[in-house]
């Protein structure tokens, strides 16, 4: 951008950047956000489509969960990733609806691309957005119902509400029990930590309805010498984070002898200083032994003359979750290991010898849990576990603050036609953007209905028309006509639909806001011959 000085152009902005500005910048940016919006809008509702993402090492995805289809995609637009932001706070504050709070923001964008089109500024449509959100909020909370958090039977249908279309529906019932399970057996006054004390494990074999939850920690490990204990209580638990070898040192050194005896002393001074590094560890009273690493033959022999369980490779989950529930440290460095940095379990144990599967059970303080998911293939197990992920969080949801509302659509119809009424009682140009909001919040419903192959137009008209006689009237997505959802179990956290509003809201008054973009040119690097390499000059000849 340039400017005239005397006749002479005063340059303000770099040549070198790319500027969009006023109505351009804001409809490339409605447009991003738009193109996000219909990635995911198919995968909306119990009928939803999957979507099969391939990295570049080859590697599948297959999944309809919003948050990881956006997660996984490589989105390059800034205005894009803001809506990719939206779905990750809300994955983060309710665990589940982040498909319902993009494809709500891309509505909101597009009716304001339309409004902005008739000549409303985009500081109306944010004044109106803001409006609308705060009175949708308070519809919601209105239209909330209280439940006990004791109340077994509202769980298991929060939980099965978020598993239905994303898991084996024949397994939905066993998967949704086994979430109220962990919830209620990891609770602990009224506060419920599913990411810390619940641990997802998954094994290839058997079937979805094998999925089991195990009272502790189980990890796919045994024992590493038939003679070691293989139950042990009142375990003294050490986690070691680096290898147990004895073996070639990792500095480079060289050894002068002048007899055969000297090489002998010399073998036999390491193999001594190697054990006291595994007494050390022995001495602190560890009776059990957890190496993330490698643990050779002649560290194992002496873990077993001690009576010591020990076991190697313990993957970094695995090492994470048993130092945050057994109160270990990671020690890493050996010489400096102290019986403060060993952890209490009140059993370990390998209850099959010819099984790769030890239980840790009985904490101080916490009451971890293992989710061990089973399933035919990877593909099975990896998508089931992020079944879990929504279900657990939504179950946790309802647990902490007891409100739920009607799902099924039933909820948007409730907010929609109170903003349309709402809005009729508000002045200026402000009404058309709270109308518009109302749709925007319907396009939810709608895109459940397309989903399911029924008549997008035909069944909101539908859902509008008997939502006054029928309260909590959603979609009945068996028959297509408007069934009470409360009667059919069909139920949300109230925190899921509140957080929606809120994100989509404020995606689309950040971008709304936006009128002149400014970006940095993508510049290729100057090619350089290997022999003008920096790397390549002998410095020495330069001091």
């Amino acid at each position: 951008m340039a400017g005239q000085s005397g006749g002479q152009p005063v340059i303000i902005v770099d040549p070198s950047k790319e500027r969009t500005s006023g109505k351009d910048a804001l409809s490339v940016n409605i447009a991003s956000a738009q193109a996000v919006a219909k990635i995911v809008r198919s995968t909306l509702g119990p009928k939803g489509m999957d979507k099969m993402l391939v990295n570049i090492m080859g590697d599948i995805t297959l999944t309809n969960d919003g948050a990881t289809i956006l997660d996984e995609m490589d989105i390059e637009h800034p205005t894009a990733k803001m809506v990719v932001e939206v779905a990750k706070t809300q994955e983060k504050s309710a665990g589940d609806g982040t498909t319902s709070a993009v494809v709500m923001a891309g509505a909101l964008l597009e009716k304001a691309q339309d409004m902005i089109t008739q000549g409303v500024h985009p500081t109306i449509i944010v004044k109106g957005y803001s409006m609308a959100t705060e009175k949708a909020l308070q519809v919601l909370k209105d239209y909330s119902m209280d439940v006990k958090k004791d109340d077994r039977e509202i769980l298991e249908k929060i939980a099965l509400t978020s598993i239905t279309g994303k898991a084996s529906e024949m397994a939905s019932a066993h998967l949704a029990k086994i979430c109220v399970d962990a919830v209620f057996a990891i609770e602990n006054d009224g506060e419920v930590n599913v990411d810390d004390d619940i641990v997802i494990a998954k094994e290839i074999g058997g079937s979805i309805d094998d999925t089991e939850l195990i009272n502790g920690i189980a990890i796919r490990k045994e024992a590493l010498h038939m003679e070691m204990p293989h139950r042990i209580e009142n375990a003294k638990i050490a986690l070691i984070d680096t290898e147990l070898t004895f073996g070639k040192t990792t500095t480079k050194s060289k050894l002068h002898v002048d007899r055969a005896e000297q090489l002998f002393e010399f073998k036999e001074q390491e193999k001594a200083n190697f054990r006291r590094i595994i007494q050390k560890i022995i001495d602190t009273g560890a009776n059990v032994v957890f190496c993330s690493k490698n643990l050779d033959d002649y560290a194992l022999h002496f873990f077993k003359e001690a009576g010591v369980y020990a076991t190697r490779r313990v993957n970094d989950e695995d090492m994470e979750a048993l130092s945050y529930s057994t109160g270990a440290s990671l020690v890493r460095n050996v010489q400096d290991i102290t019986s403060d940095d060993l952890g209490f379990a009140e059993l370990v144990e390998q209850e099959d010898l010819h099984e790769e599967k030890t239980y840790i059970k009985g904490f101080k303080q916490s009451r971890t849990m293992t989710i061990l998911i089973k399933g035919g293939s990877e593909h099975v197990t990896d998508n089931v576990e992020r079944v879990f992920d929504d279900a657990l969080h939504v179950v946790k949801s309802v647990f902490e603050d007891s409100t739920i509302v009607a799902g099924g659509g039933a909820s948007e119809i409730e907010v929609a036609q109170n903003l349309r009424a709402y809005a009729s009682s508000i002045g200026g140009r402000e009404q058309m953007a709270i109308d518009a909001f109302a749709s925007a919040v319907e396009e939810v419903p709608r895109a459940i209905a397309e989903n399911c192959g029924f008549d997008a137009i035909d069944t909101l008209l539908h859902l509008r028309a008997n939502h006054g006689d029928v309260k909590y009237g959603g979609l009945d997505i068996s028959t297509g006509d408007v069934a009470n959802m409360i009667d059919m179990g069909i139920v949300d956290p109230l925190r899921v639909k509140t957080q929606a509003i809120k994100s989509a809201a404020e995606v689309a008054i950040m971008i709304l806001r936006v009128d002149d973009m400014l970006r940095a040119r993508e510049q290729e690097m100057m090619d350089v011959k290997p022999e003008h390499n920096v790397h390549n000059y002998d410095m020495t000849g330069m001091m």
